[in-house]
């Protein structure tokens, strides 16, 4: 088991009237890639910029390796941070941009010619030293930032949405790059989004955030497959939300339709919320299934068609290899281990996990 390397004890931060995060509990793991997700204002930008040190809790404390940290200056922390704007500097070289933290710490030229040149091939860059970072595209600018990064030699990289400002094939090659540089350097990383595609890309463990609370920590896998709650099953992809009433174990009922299920333990007769993906859901028009519907639109999307299908007063979402044309009468099934059960949240900002410290 790998040791805790960062631990949040009990942080709470407002800005003004503005609680941002009240009682937040999270450790991250050593050489961890673990990534915040949420919508904007959950919080995650400042959890981030606490442990860099731009920020200071009202109340709680932070430990790195045991030590408390939470009034460390930020230069004196053992991380970097990555930010969405690049803050390179446009007068200075690419070696001299990435030089800039090792002159501060006023180490040896020849001591800083080797991590350049060390930090450019590692980010696949080798010979740009005397290049201008105006003559760089946005994912050069961020593979620049990162070494600048890297060759400060940091326990922790800390991203901010590093990659929020490049256009789509470029941010999908530089989450390859992400993770390639984790492997490499052997570090922990600790990344902050509100893309699920990269949270669910990059990631060893995703912490799904909603107005200051954690929903959800788990593995990619896990916060797809078995949310927790109807939050993280909206945020995370796309996902068919309906009212349930949980009849007893195994037997839920969906619009007014009992359909079997394998969750058990939520009582009998009790308000659920039922979620199934899209990618679940089976069309036939045999009229087989647990209902009948209509297909009310559809949309081609590459890999498959992306259906609006009508049923008992709700249009479901459907994704499917199978063609049919809008107007069709189509049977509706879902075979009971895709149907997932949860609780009812008591408000949307509940606290869904305890940490144990």
């Amino acid at each position: 088991m790998k040791k805790k390397l960062i631990n949040f004890k009990h942080i709470s931060k407002s800005y003004g009237d503005n609680l941002i995060l009240d009682d937040f509990n999270l450790y991250v793991r050593e050489n961890e890639f673990i990534t915040l997700l949420g919508p904007s204002g959950c919080g995650k930008t400042t959890t981030l910029r606490m442990l860099g040190g731009f920020e200071t809790p009202d109340t709680g404390r932070i430990l790195f390796d045991g030590e408390d940290i939470t009034n460390k200056p930020a230069n004196e922390r053992k991380l970097n941070t990555v930010f969405q704007k690049y803050s390179l500097f446009p007068n200075m070289t690419i070696a001299e941009n990435i030089a800039f933290g090792l002159k501060i710490k006023k180490k040896s030229q020849s001591y800083i010619n080797d991590k350049i040149k060390y930090a450019l091939k590692l980010v696949n860059l080798d010979g740009y030293e005397n290049r201008s970072v105006d003559s760089l595209s946005g994912g050069q600018q961020q593979r620049i930032a990162i070494a600048r990064a890297i060759v400060n030699e940091p326990e922790v990289l800390l991203l901010d949405e590093p990659l929020g400002a490049l256009d789509l094939k470029l941010r999908q090659n530089m989450q390859y790059e992400l993770m390639r540089l984790k492997e490499e350097l052997g570090i922990t990383f600790l990344y902050v989004t509100h893309d699920q595609e990269e949270a669910l890309t990059m990631s060893d463990t995703v912490v799904v955030m909603n107005q200051g609370y954690i929903q959800q920590i788990g593995t990619p896998e896990d916060i797809y497959n078995e949310p927790e709650n109807a939050f993280v099953a909206d945020f995370i992809g796309h996902s068919n939300i309906m009212d349930g009433i949980m009849i007893e174990d195994r037997l839920v009922e969906i619009l007014g339709v009992k359909v079997p299920c394998v969750d058990e333990g939520f009582g009998t007769n009790k308000p659920v919320d039922v979620v199934i993906r899209p990618e679940d859901v089976e069309l036939n028009t045999d009229m087989k299934g647990f209902m009948e519907g209509v297909i009310t639109s559809i949309i081609f999307k590459g890999v498959h068609y992306e259906y609006d299908v009508m049923a008992n007063g709700y249009e479901w979402l459907v994704h499917s290899t199978q063609y049919f044309e809008v107007g069709t009468k189509v049977g509706i099934n879902v075979i009971p281990f895709n149907i997932q059960i949860m609780h009812k949240p008591e408000s949307s900002d509940e606290k869904a996990v305890e940490i144990d410290e």
